[in-house]
C-alpha cells in the first residue's frame, strides 16, 4: 500500500495585488504555479494499514517522512475503532518496507469513536521551549488538547478543553508558534473561521470569522505552508469526490485574501485524508 506517494496536481497562475495580505496569497499562488509548494496529500484505504497492524482508519493526523540515511522513517497518529494510535515503520530507498527496523502501532487511549478530528502540532525554534501538542474535536463540540513526550508519543497528557465547536466539519492546522496554534475550520452553515489556541492554561480559543458562507461543502480541509506567510489549502468534497485548491494569505479575519486555484486532479472518495511532512517541527506561519 503506497501511502507515501503524493497525488499529482495541475499548475495554475494568478496575478498579484498590492496589499500585504494579498501579496501573501499571491506569493502562495505563484509558488504553487512554479511547483515550489503543494500539499503532499494521501489517505488510508478501506483496509487500514496491514504494515502496522491497524484495521480500518477513520481519522488521521499530519504524518511525517523523515530521511534516515537508508530510506525514510514514517510515523503519525490515527483513530481506528474506539482507539487512537501512534504508528511507525520505515521504507528503504526502493520504497519497500524495511524489515530490519521497528514497525507497529501503540494505542494512545480509548473513547475516540465520537471524535471527528485529530491533529498534532510540534513546534521548536531557537530560544523557545519545544512542545508537542495534540488536539481532538469531539462530536459534542468539545475541543480537547493534550501534550506528549516525543520519546513516548503515544502517552497523551490532558492539558485543557473548550466547548462550542459542534458546527465544525473539518479543521486544518495553519500556524504554530511558541505561544499559540491556529486552525482554519469550516462549519455546516458554510462559514470559515480561524481558531487560535494559546498554549497557556486554561485553554481559551480565540475564534475569528474569515468567510461567512459557501464553505459547507467540504468534509475535509488539508493545509500546508506556502511562501513565507501564506497557506496552500485543499478542500475535499466527499459527496462529489472532488477537491479544490486555494492560496490563502496571512489571516486577517474577513479581510483575509483567498485565491481559488481550481479543481485538483483525481477522484476523492470518503477516506481519512492527511498530508505528509518531511520534518515534524516544520514551520507554519499562516496566522
Amino acid at each position: 500500500m503506497k501511502r507515501w506517494a503524493a497525488l499529482p496536481v495541475a499548475a495554475l497562475m494568478f496575478a498579484g495585488t498590492t496589499t500585504a495580505e494579498s501579496a501573501h496569497a499571491s506569493s502562495a499562488a505563484t509558488e504553487r504555479a512554479t511547483g515550489t509548494c503543494d500539499v503532499a496529500l494521501s489517505s488510508f484505504g478501506p483496509e487500514g494499514d496491514p504494515t502496522t497492524g491497524l484495521g480500518p482508519v477513520r481519522l488521521a493526523s499530519t504524518s511525517t517522512q523523515v530521511p534516515n540515511g537508508y530510506g525514510l522513517d514514517l510515523s503519525g497518529w490515527v483513530v481506528s475503532g474506539d482507539k487512537a494510535y501512534y504508528w511507525y515503520y520505515s521504507l528503504t530507498n526502493e520504497a519497500e518496507v524495511d524489515p530490519g527496523l521497528p514497525r507497529g502501532s501503540q494505542p494512545v487511549g480509548s473513547g475516540w469513536s465520537a471524535y471527528k478530528a485529530l491533529e498534532v502540532s510540534q513546534f521548536a525554534a531557537k530560544g523557545a521551549t519545544a512542545r508537542n501538542t495534540a488536539y481532538g474535536l469531539s462530536g459534542d463540540g468539545t475541543l480537547r488538547r493534550w501534550s506528549f513526550d516525543i520519546n513516548v508519543p503515544w502517552r497523551f497528557k490532558a492539558t485543557g478543553s473548550a466547548p462550542g465547536f459542534a458546527s465544525v466539519k473539518s479543521m486544518a492546522l495553519i500556524s504554530k508558534t511558541a505561544t499559540y496554534d491556529t486552525f482554519l475550520a469550516n462549519t455546516r452553515g458554510g462559514a470559515l473561521y480561524t481558531i487560535r489556541i494559546p498554549v497557556s492554561s486554561p485553554m481559551r480559543p480565540i475564534v475569528r470569522p474569515v468567510r461567512t458562507r459557501t464553505w459547507q461543502g467540504f468534509e475535509k480541509l488539508v493545509a500546508t505552508k506556502c511562501g513565507q506567510y501564506g497557506t496552500f489549502l485543499v478542500g475535499i468534497d466527499f459527496d462529489t469526490r472532488t477537491a479544490y485548491q486555494y492560496a490563502v494569505g496571512h489571516t486577517n479575519a474577513t479581510s483575509t485574501v483567498i485565491l481559488g486555484l481550481g479543481r485538483r486532479s483525481g477522484s476523492f472518495p470518503a477516506r481519512p485524508y492527511y498530508r505528509w511532512a518531511t520534518n515534524p517541527y516544520e514551520p507554519l506561519n499562516g496566522d
